[in-house]
């Protein structure tokens, strides 16, 4: 069974057909530039391309970088523009692809339930927390395997900042930080999230899982066992179909 998954990100707008039966794309990825500034109306005409390029006629899935409620409505919109809170997002998305079935699901907690179900978390009892570190940072919580949706661990303070403003990737990139000084800034972020959720497993997803092993092994002090996403940057797509299918 394939269901088309869209994931909305700072930098880019990505999708694909995804086969639920492996967790894979059934296709290459499509990937557009995130308009900037993003507002609803730009962003809905990114996915609308991203979704035209595959003749896609079926149930679509999208993640969003904010707070979803009731699988509709936006509360947040600390990476995209403030106009997007209050939208009613599946009216908005299902609209513009021609009255398509559309689920819209927070970012990062597509990517966990991706994780979970086909990637590192699979299998993993206990509290899991996913991370997505990329123009902010993304969270998901699951307790047995159980998401608590809408966490946004990432507006955690850190040194009196948000946690995303000093650890994110984008940060990294904007103050031209070493692998090494960057990788203390995630150590103490994850000391911290540790300090408050005692998990016992971190999974760290976003497009800088594909360089785990440049900064990884230099965090030190935290117990929770650390890995990379199996799926990396393809978790967000993966798991936005998931929930199109499960939204049936």
């Amino acid at each position: 069974m394939q269901i088309f998954g869209v994931d909305i990100g700072g930098s880019g707008i990505k999708g694909a057909p995804v086969d639920l039966g492996l967790g894979t794309l059934a296709d290459e990825r499509f990937k557009v530039l995130t308009p900037h500034p993003a507002t609803p109306d730009r962003v809905a005409d990114g996915v609308k391309e991203v979704v035209g390029h595959f003749g896609w006629t079926g149930p679509v899935g999208i993640t969003f970088p904010g707070v979803v409620t009731g699988g509709s409505t936006i509360r947040t919109a600390a990476n995209v523009d403030s106009g997007w809170i209050d939208t009613d997002a599946r009216a908005l998305f299902g609209e513009r692809l021609g009255g398509l079935p559309v689920t819209v699901v927070n970012d990062a907690d597509a990517a966990g339930v991706a994780e979970m179900q086909f990637g590192a978390g699979r299998d993993r009892r206990g509290t899991v927390i996913l991370l997505t570190f990329g123009t902010g940072i993304g969270s998901a919580l699951f307790s047995d395997g159980v998401l608590v949706p809408n966490t946004e661990l990432g507006h955690l303070r850190l040194n009196g900042h948000d946690a995303e403003k000093r650890a994110s990737s984008k940060a990294k990139e904007d103050q031209n930080l070493t692998w090494g000084h960057w990788a203390r800034r995630v150590q103490k972020y994850l000391a911290h999230v540790e300090m408050l959720f005692s998990p016992e497993l971190f999974i760290i997803g976003g497009g800088v899982s594909r360089k785990s092993h440049k900064f990884l092994p230099l965090i030190e002090g935290v117990e929770a066992e650390i890995v990379p996403a199996r799926l990396q940057n393809n978790a967000g797509i993966v798991g936005a179909a998931m929930r199109a299918a499960q939204a049936g």
